[in-house]
């Protein structure tokens, strides 16, 4: 069982900010893949954003290809 840990409002707060931020890279990520633009590129713009914001170079998501 996992326990939920408690955290303080300006925590709750940067956690927000943060999961924002990182959603924020996605939607960049998709656009910029959409926008026909090789993948390498998109995904180095991806790792520049996510840059000290989430685990691993993903931004916090990997997904299989």
């Amino acid at each position: 069982m996992v326990q939920a840990q408690t955290h303080s409002e300006q925590e709750k707060q940067a956690d927000i900010e943060r999961h924002r931020a990182m959603a924020a890279a996605h939607t960049a990520m998709a656009q910029c893949l959409a926008s026909n633009k090789d993948a390498e590129q998109c995904l180095k713009e991806l790792q520049t954003a996510c840059k000290n914001l989430a685990i691993g170079k993903y931004c916090g998501m990997k997904h299989a290809h």
